[in-house]
């Protein structure tokens, strides 16, 4: 099931990009098909034309025993994403797993493959016949080459042949009767084969079923499904906190247990993730239940926030209560509007104190923070329009992305705040620490030291103090730095004089050092998570992999801080180091981004686009709206599909929140041409 919004959602967001540089065209609400393969809504094709493309799909069914039906439309309406509309279309005509819809918007300039997951296809494969084959043909507006190209790849793909029509003719007729002839006699002798092993007792088993997919396509899907089910569990936990505060806790419970069931299975699906990405080798048996119990985690929940989604859309009622809900977000855009400034003084004063890697995380975040508020206000300003129209469902769809991007906005102006607050801290453990190993350097000075080890020991702790007081002094500092490189030489000196100190030192030491530790772990751990929330439309899977790991061992650092301090240090320092993983490579996912979209949108990531770049690089519109495609990591996300990308796409549309995972023919691919 998908969510009633979704359709008014890609809608709207089409009708803004067509706004912007589109013109107007006759829109076409999903259709039915005929007793033909192909239905020409747009009339690109002369009747001679769609003549040839009916025989040349007749042939496709004859040659691999798959169904193609194609589609040509104006627009695409109702819902107004490619591959919604597609996977619509299909769905209500009941097309089966070997039965696929490409549908064409001859005026948006939108397509897409539609294929059942269950398929013989891929959705690998489908989406290199999109690149490779419909597409070119598309750009040239070669409505019926588009039909050959789709058939042919298909055709291809199934192992069928070249799928060409007349390959039985001319020149190529003597080498399909040899083909034949080589086939019967294969099959002539695997027929032998068979009923030796069969006489005697070796052939036990049915017919083979339709081949695995390999551990490559596994891998791919698996990250895929990690990205969009993680967008999903972030806009719908965010849905539910505008929700409670609306309407409180106790209307809510029902999905928040939701939200918390689907996180347990995605927690556990990134967990197996980071077992195939960390450095102990895997065999293909552990790759491939591994990979596989991601995707069912993954698809569980999806459907679990699906079976949810009319209940809580019951529940806010937007579409009838618009007008207090219009005026509730725009109170709130305004709140976030006057707290930017601050936002943006703060990072200044922060800027005289400390090194640029240390605001690496937020040194954007008031730009993004703009970006964020001024798509709000375009959609607030629709959404006023269609009240006064009386169209409360389109009055919804504005309600909503406006109320996503005034959240991303206060949590990019909060996330400034929270940094500064977590590296005055650090400076004061650090500080802490100095005088801690100055204490330790004097008691470890007065040990013996026959094997000269002890001086050795000493030498480096001085050295590496040296380097910390540098990092904590100036106008670059860096402190979280700087405790990182003290708490390793702690933990070197503290062997040597762990000796001299009574159990109750010991213990009181060691209760200090963790929660020096946790402290920093949970820094990193929360800037990362700020950092990629925000960015989530150009964030990959690896990304969020090593942010959801790192959780997870600082969840268990908390649980062993007071039972073993020792156990908790180690899964603090791992969260530290995942979190810190997490968000370089959330740093290069949006670096990416940033360069491609800078090439579309006049040569500035940071600043151009106005509100709709920001909008996509949130996440809030994502790239299906704009014919874009969403892949494992960095530009496939965001405007991906549009620079050139492959990837593929969430079947959401636009999807500023709420609940609701993909449909069964969901699919990564489409775009525009």
């Amino acid at each position: 099931m998908r969510p009633r919004w979704a359709a008014a959602l890609a809608s709207a967001a089409v009708v803004a990009v067509m706004a912007i540089g589109g013109g107007a065209a006759l829109a076409t609400a999903p259709v039915t098909l005929g007793s033909g393969y192909v239905l020409d809504d747009a009339d690109v094709l002369s009747p001679e034309e769609e003549s040839e493309a009916q025989s040349r799909l007749e042939q496709l069914r004859t040659d691999t025993g798959l169904d193609l039906w194609v589609v040509y439309v104006e627009q695409f309406s109702e819902p107004a994403d490619a591959a919604e509309w597609a996977n619509q279309t299909a769905d209500d005509n009941g097309l089966g797993p070997t039965q696929y819809l490409l549908a064409i918007s001859t005026e948006g300039r939108q397509y897409y493959l539609s294929g059942d997951s269950s398929g013989p296809l891929t959705g690998d494969q489908l989406a290199a016949i999109e690149q490779q084959q419909i597409q070119p043909a598309l750009r040239q507006d070669d409505w019926l080459g588009a039909v050959d190209a789709a058939a042919d790849g298909i055709t291809d793909a199934a192992g069928g042949g070249s799928g060409t029509p007349g390959a039985d003719s001319g020149g190529s007729g003597w080498f399909t009767w040899l083909l034949v002839i080589v086939v019967v006699g294969v099959g002539l002798v695997l027929l032998v084969m068979f009923l030796r092993r069969r006489r005697t007792g070796a052939v036990t088993a049915g017919p083979a079923g339709p081949p695995q997919p390999t551990i490559e396509e596994l891998e791919r899907r698996a990250s895929s499904l990690l990205v969009e089910t993680d967008d999903a569990l972030k806009t719908s936990a965010q849905e539910l906190g505008f929700a409670k505060a609306q309407f409180g806790d106790a209307a809510t419970t029902e999905f928040e247990a939701a939200i918390a069931t689907a996180q347990q299975s995605l927690d556990e699906a990134f967990g197996l993730k980071q077992k195939l990405d960390d450095h102990i080798p895997d065999s293909e048996q552990e790759k491939r239940a591994w990979n596989e119990r991601i995707i069912a985690l993954c698809e569980a929940s999806n459907a679990l926030l699906d079976e949810k989604a009319a209940a809580f859309d019951e529940l806010r009622k937007l579409e009838q209560n618009a007008p207090e809900a219009l005026a509730r977000v725009h109170d709130a855009k305004m709140k976030a509007e006057a707290s930017l400034g601050q936002a943006a003084s703060r990072l200044q004063s922060l800027q005289t104190a400390y090194a640029p890697e240390a605001l690496a995380t937020v040194v954007d975040n008031p730009d993004q923070a703009r970006q964020r508020l001024a798509f709000a206000d375009e959609q607030l300003a629709a959404a006023q329009a269609a009240i006064g129209a009386g169209d409360g469902g389109e009055a919804a769809v504005g309600i909503r992305a406006a109320e996503e991007a005034v959240g991303q906005a206060t949590l990019l102006e909060n996330a400034v705040d929270k940094l500064a607050t977590d590296l005055a801290e650090g400076e004061r453990s650090a500080a802490a620490l100095v005088t801690e190993l100055e204490s330790d350097i004097a008691v470890a000075s007065a040990l013996p030291d026959a094997d000269g080890r002890i001086a050795g020991v000493i030498a480096s702790t001085r050295q590496q103090l040296d380097a910390a007081r540098g990092q904590l002094t100036g106008t670059a500092k860096r402190p979280l730095a700087a405790l990182q490189s003290l708490e390793a030489a702690n933990a070197q000196i503290d062997a040597l004089v762990q000796g001299v100190r009574d159990a109750e030192a010991q213990a009181q030491r060691a209760r200090q050092m963790v929660g020096q530790v946790m402290m920093q772990a949970q820094a990193q751990v929360s800037a990362a998570e700020d950092y990629i929330t925000a960015r989530r439309g150009a964030v990959g899977a690896q990304a969020r992999t090593r942010l959801a790991e790192a959780g997870a061992s600082l969840a268990r650092a908390h649980a062993l801080q007071a039972s073993d301090p020792q156990q908790a240090m180690q899964q603090a320092q791992r969260a530290d180091q995942l979190a810190g993983q997490a968000i370089q490579l959330a740093q290069n996912d949006v670096g990416a981004f940033d360069a491609g979209a800078g090439g579309m949108f006049g040569g500035a990531p940071q600043g151009g686009g106005g509100g709709m770049l920001g909008a996509v690089l949130g996440g809030i519109v994502l790239n299906s709206v704009l014919g874009g495609g969403r892949s494992s990591g960095g530009l496939g996300g965001g405007l991906g599909g549009m620079l050139g990308g492959g990837g593929g796409r969430s079947s959401g549309g636009m999807r500023p929140g709420s609940f609701g995972g993909g449909g069964t023919r969901a699919r990564r691919g489409g775009g525009r041409f």
